[in-house]
């Protein structure tokens, strides 16, 4: 008897005729793309997904290192997946830490239009007469010593000039640049190399140069502290991508003998994705309740450390005091390297988005 095969219209491997399911990759094998099969698919997706974080969600912040171990033991199906915790966490994180980084923006930019303007805002009247006083003492000093400073009667009388004409309470030098013209210029239009080049650009400006000069006009224009803090905010995810490996390889490290670089890596995702919950109910908390006591956030973060110690010491099981050890070192050299290398990415992939 000839058996008739069919191909799966999924992966194209042949099957016998009368499969419900390709036994190659699982997909039904007369499946019509009706509404009803594309919703429930969406959903029964969404609700596998939900249903697993769910799960997770407990052991992840009250089993410090249960997770981790588990899916290295093989137990890969029950809870999510360990970069899949990390991305549905930290985009949680990020979407609440947006709220804060647009407060401090408008705080930041609310301070830099002030100094922006404060350079630009006559002195009062009161002022303007004490430096007229003090102007005249200088002109006073400078006519009593002509003969013994050998200046000539013309110069001390366009001496006298500048200093009656000139504009009190006006631009202030710490610029760095004529402050009125640049005003000017971005008043009317003016293209960016028009207004670096009056603001002192070099000619042959490189990349970097031309970002610091184009910082310069935005805090000028009074809104670049705002901007530096949403360029910081925009490379934080960046710089977490790379910190997480580091972390990973710093516990391989410590723990060479413990498994793979992969299994460390495992512990990390969680590890951070345990972070991330934290801080992120933090901040949920802080935006609903504006009186929210500091000392027990404070307590909370510093608990985070606690239940580094005990995840190490459940995931790898290991001495309790060894684990100790080994914990406040891991964290004092993770914390050392963190902070220049994320600064380091902050800076270069901020100015990128510049």
């Amino acid at each position: 008897m000839e058996i008739k095969e069919i191909n799966c219209q999924n992966c194209e491997q042949p099957f016998e005729e009368g499969f419900k399911f390709c036994p190659n990759c699982g997909q039904k094998t007369n499946e019509e793309l009706t509404i009803g099969v594309l919703f429930y698919n969406t959903i029964s997706n969404y609700l596998s997904f939900d249903a697993k974080f769910l799960r997770s969600f407990a052991p992840l912040m009250f089993r410090p290192g249960y997770l981790a171990r588990a899916f290295v033991e093989g137990k890969r199906s029950q809870y999510l997946h360990p970069g899949n915790m990390y991305l549905f966490v930290s985009v949680i994180f990020f979407f609440l830490f947006s709220f804060l980084v647009n407060d401090w923006s408008k705080d930041a930019n609310d301070l830099n239009k002030k100094i922006a303007e404060a350079d630009v805002v006559e002195n009062s009247e009161a002022q303007r007469k004490r430096d007229s006083i003090n102007n005249q003492i200088v002109l006073n000093a400078l006519k009593q010593n002509q003969n013994l400073i050998g200046m000539s009667d013309e110069e001390l009388a366009r001496t006298d000039s500048i200093m009656r004409s000139q504009k009190l309470g006006g631009l202030k030098t710490s610029w760095g640049f004529n402050k009125s013209k640049v005003d000017s210029l971005v008043a009317i239009g003016a293209s960016e190399d028009v207004i670096f080049k009056e603001m002192g650009m070099s000619e042959d400006a490189g990349y970097f140069e031309r970002q610091i000069y184009k910082g310069s006009l935005d805090i000028a224009k009074g809104s670049g502290f705002g901007n530096i803090i949403k360029r910081m905010f925009d490379a934080v995810p960046i710089a977490m991508f790379i910190l997480l490996p580091l972390f990973a390889l710093l516990l391989k490290l410590f723990y060479f003998r413990r498994g793979r670089y992969s299994y460390h890596l495992v512990f990390s995702f969680y590890f951070f994705s345990f972070l991330f919950m934290v801080f992120a109910m933090l901040l949920g908390v802080d935006l609903v309740f504006e009186e929210f006591p500091g000392w027990i956030s404070w307590l909370i973060v510093l608990s985070t450390f606690f239940y580094f110690y005990m995840a190490l010491l459940h995931f790898y099981k290991r001495h309790w005091f060894t684990t100790l050890l080994k914990s406040g070192v891991i964290t004092f050299i993770f914390l050392l390297t963190m902070i220049p290398t994320a600064f380091g990415v902050l800076f270069v992939f901020g100015l990128a988005n510049a």
